[in-house]
């Protein structure tokens, strides 16, 4: 047996032990844990100890990790973020900096995201799908990415960013529709350019100045125009940016996939999107930790000042209803690479510890499409897994501090390894 003692840039073989095991499926955690993965990227075993196979006599290159008594956990999702912008920069900012740069701050923040935890994440406007393909072909290192590449608005809209002279300052983010002819040509380009799913405007929002949050985006018909096109070409899903309750309607009844932010949820819309199976992407993060008056334009602090306590409310509500709740962050409008500061946020709201990480990883998994191989650890998925330092279930906030995300495995391959200079937990008393 060849034990291997450094991070490796293909998947590597491990067996992790002397771990608690938290496997995202909402199950209790195991106290005395081993997690095996192949040369391959592939888990062999995630469960007790007692029945594992033996790290002993294998032929392959084989790492073994003595998690020391901390938590292992499925690799976490963000399912709502900005990837390509600085957090607080406008997006006609980006327009005029200098694309070289824009590439690599983005490189930059994809690493930063990783190292928190995230091992797959969902851009909901402004990442062309270049930066997936990167991350694919290893030229990057990053989450795996889906992307909405552009945002499909109608004018004077949430993602409306020209200048009353019409001049654009989107950056290449946006799209305008304002029939639904044109909401189903902007499918078409956004998927043209290699878009995994689209995302539309059903509501105003807080960072554009010509709207409010209750009002209503791309109406109802034009929703379903874009819902109907984008299943015509693949069945992709369809994210609505959703604040005020009438465009959440507008939404739902739409047949889109994801209600994100879904500030003004009230009851109609909850059983509506219980009714149908939608997801509701709440990006608490930016009613927590997005707000800053001094490097906001005061339109939008006023805003969130007014909505803030509503959004604590009504998400509330979502939660002890029990709706299909995702984990985004928002990305930009908070800051990058603390996304799991979105367990905390969900948990002061209501939600169980053991369900914020569920809805982080297996939900998360659920909404991309990919859970027969993502979002929870078991024999035959892929390799996505964290450690983290002390237990996610007595304090969630633990996986919100990256500098306690030790360990970072993706597709078998060990991205961040903080093991060799982070001593180990005191003693629990399980066995070596």
């Amino acid at each position: 047996m060849t034990l291997v003692t450094t991070p490796e840039a293909a998947p590597t073989a491990l067996h992790i032990h002397n771990a608690r095991l938290i496997d995202g499926t909402g199950a209790a955690p195991v106290e005395d844990a081993v997690v095996r993965t192949d040369a391959e990227g592939t888990v062999l075993y995630a469960g007790p100890a007692a029945t594992a196979p033996t790290a002993s006599g294998d032929a392959s290159p084989l790492r073994v990790i003595d998690a020391g008594g901390r938590t292992v956990l499925p690799g976490f999702f963000d399912c709502h973020v900005h990837l390509a912008y600085a957090q607080g920069s406008p997006p006609g900012r980006r327009a005029e900096l200098d694309p070289v740069l824009v590439t690599l701050d983005t490189a930059g923040r994809l690493r930063q995201t990783l190292d928190a935890g995230i091992t797959s994440a969902r851009d909901l406007g402004g990442l062309s799908a270049g930066y997936r393909t990167a991350v694919e072909t290893g030229r990057i290192v990053g989450p795996r990415l889906h992307t909405a590449v552009r945002i499909i608005s109608h004018t004077g809209g949430h993602a409306d960013v020209r200048l009353p002279d019409g001049t654009d300052l989107s950056a290449g983010m946006s799209e305008i529709a304002d029939t639904s002819d044109e909401a189903r040509l902007a499918v078409r380009r956004v998927l043209r350019e290699g878009a995994d799913l689209v995302k539309v405007c059903a509501t105003g929002g807080m960072g554009s100045p010509y709207d409010q949050p209750d009002d209503e985006g791309l109406l109802e018909e034009e929703i379903r125009a874009v819902v109907d096109e984008a299943r015509r070409h693949g069945g992709k899903p369809v994210a609505a940016h959703a604040q005020g309750n009438a465009g959440i309607l507008n939404a739902l009844r739409g047949g889109v996939t994801s209600i994100e932010h879904g500030y003004g949820l009230d009851q109609r819309a909850l059983d509506l999107a219980g009714e149908q199976g939608t997801f509701v992407v709440p990006t608490l993060s930016t009613v927590y930790a997005g707000i800053n008056k001094d490097t906001m334009p005061d339109y939008h602090y006023q805003k969130k000042v007014r909505w803030s306590g509503l959004t604590k409310e009504n998400i509330a509500r979502a939660i002890e209803y029990g709706a299909r709740i995702a984990l985004g962050t928002d990305a930009a409008v908070g800051p990058h690479g603390v996304n799991l500061m979105e367990l905390s946020y969900l948990v002061d709201l209501g939600m169980d510890p053991m369900a914020a990480i569920v809805a982080g990883t297996r939900t998360s998994a659920e909404l991309l499409g990919v859970a027969d191989r993502l979002g929870t650890l078991a024999a035959g998925r892929t390799a996505d897994l964290i450690l983290c330092d002390g237990d996610p279930l007595a304090d969630i906030g633990v996986l919100g501090d990256p500098a306690r995300i030790v360990c970072v495995v993706q597709d078998g391959v060990v991205r961040k390894d903080l093991l060799a200079t982070t001593p180990a937990p005191a003693a629990t008393g399980r066995r070596p």
